[in-house]
């Protein structure tokens, strides 16, 4: 798609550096539930949390808690062992918390976008896609990317999906391949940072966060 890949990149790109004088206190989490939590945020030690990201496979109830005790908005995208979304069963979405799974927001300034969902590794596994699906999916943020680059003047200043972009962060067993749309996405998009899950750092794979060429984005694995 190098002709298409161009054209999307000559409007989307704008500036790739966070506004400057800005600044956000965030706690991303993803995949593994860890207890400690629970005491550290009864005794206030995140106060200064002014934006959580679920990047997905938490159980709800959990992200739910981290809601009410650190008193923060909540944008989360689902993972491959989270259930299909819908906002008329309680258990299939955070009360409290905003998916954004395809959708874009702007909190305090700043852009942010979401990507749920991983690689498809079973026939009817729920929030796994094909390389080709995966594509389909991203192309649904061109128009409001599009209307950040419009009104701010940059289309994207955050990204969280579930997956890593491929080759990055990613792994051999097809479970864990990495979502190509992910590099496209971030290639035309350039948002100054990916928060993603999915992974895990007893892999060899994995660096707490990482500066990576692909369009100049910090990515930043989380358990």
């Amino acid at each position: 798609m190098p002709e298409y890949d161009n054209i999307v990149v000559n409007r989307l790109a704008g500036k790739q550096v966070i506004r400057q004088n800005e600044s956000v206190n965030i706690l991303a989490v993803s995949d593994q539930a860890e207890d400690r939590i629970y005491t550290l945020s009864s005794s206030g030690h995140f106060q200064e949390i002014e934006l959580l990201l679920g990047c997905g496979d938490l159980p709800y109830e959990y992200l739910e808690y981290l809601v009410t005790m650190v008193n923060a908005p909540l944008f989360y995208v689902p993972g491959n062992h989270d259930p299909q979304f819908d906002l008329t069963t309680s258990a299939a979405r955070v009360q409290g918390g905003s998916n954004l799974d395809l959708k874009t927001v702007r909190h305090k300034k700043f852009l942010i976008a979401g990507l749920g969902g991983c690689i498809r590794y079973r026939p009817n596994g729920i929030n796994q896609y094909t390389q080709a699906e995966a594509y389909s999916r991203a192309f649904r943020l061109i128009p409001k990317l599009l209307l950040n680059r419009i009104q701010y003047g940059r289309a994207l200043d955050i990204l969280i999906s579930h997956s890593p972009p491929f080759g990055i962060h990613d792994d051999s067993d097809p479970a864990h391949h990495g979502l190509k749309a992910l590099n496209w996405l971030i290639r035309v998009a350039k948002p100054r940072y990916h928060f993603h899950g999915h992974t895990h750092f007893y892999k060899t794979n994995l660096a707490n966060g990482c500066i990576h060429p692909l369009g100049s984005a910090d990515h930043f694995a989380f358990l």
